[in-house]
Formats: structure tokens, sequence, C-alpha cells
């Protein structure tokens, strides 16, 4: 087990830029999670229902959030993840996933995560770690 992680109010969490998104990477986690959707795979579908194409499953994007968030505080700490999908991302998307400490108490650690697509944020989420 890691040794938990060092935080204190206002630290930010290292940054992680990922992707860009692929139409393999969508299929892959559909098949991992069971979520046919069309408008995961097929781009005249997402274009119909008012798309200009297809788009990742927020929680593929929320899971990526979350591997990141592990990476740094590793999983055995992790407390409670809660996130909030605030746009849509599409093929070609370089996400770029930020947080910060917002309180320590109690050795436990509150975070403010968010995910971007450029300058659009396309998720938010809230996260308590234990820390050292």
């Amino acid at each position: 087990m890691r040794a938990p992680v060092t935080a204190v109010p206002g630290r930010s969490l290292p940054e992680r830029e990922v992707g860009p998104v692929t139409q393999t990477d969508i299929v892959r986690f559909a098949g991992a999670g069971g979520d046919f959707n069309p408008l995961h795979h097929d781009p005249e579908f997402a274009r119909r229902a008012g798309f200009p194409g297809v788009l990742a499953m927020g929680q593929m994007q929320a899971g990526m959030l979350a591997a990141w968030l592990t990476d740094w505080c590793g999983v055995e700490h992790l407390r409670e993840y809660e996130v909030r999908f605030v746009a849509p991302v599409f093929l070609g998307a370089v996400l770029r996933f930020s947080g910060e400490v917002t309180e320590v108490t109690d050795g436990v650690a509150a975070l403010a995560l968010r995910a971007r697509d450029g300058e659009t944020e396309v998720l938010r989420a809230t996260a308590r770690v234990a820390v050292a």
C-alpha cells in the first residue's frame, strides 16, 4: 500500500493531458461497458441527433479523470468521487485534467477536479482522499 500524499489547501494537482480521443477509444469503452448507443459509433445517427459527429460516453472521461486522480493519490486512499458532465466530448478532443485541494480536515482532503477540451470545460468532479 502506498503512503498517503501530503496535501494542503490551495495545492494544485499535477496536470495531465490525454488524447486525442479516437473512435477506437470509444468503441473499446463501449465494449467494456456495454453501451452501444449509436451516438457513440454512428456518425450519421449523431448528426441527425444534432451533434457534429459521434461523441464519447461521459463515463469514459469520468473514468480517465478517476485514473489520473488515483495515479496521484493511490486508489486505496480514495474515499469519494462524484462527477458532473458539462459538455460532450467528440473525436479528436484532447483532454486536460487539473485539480486543487480545497480543504483538509481530519486527514481527508477535499478536491475540486475538472477536465477541459481546449478552453471548454467538459467535466467537473469532486473527490475526497485520505492524506498524510
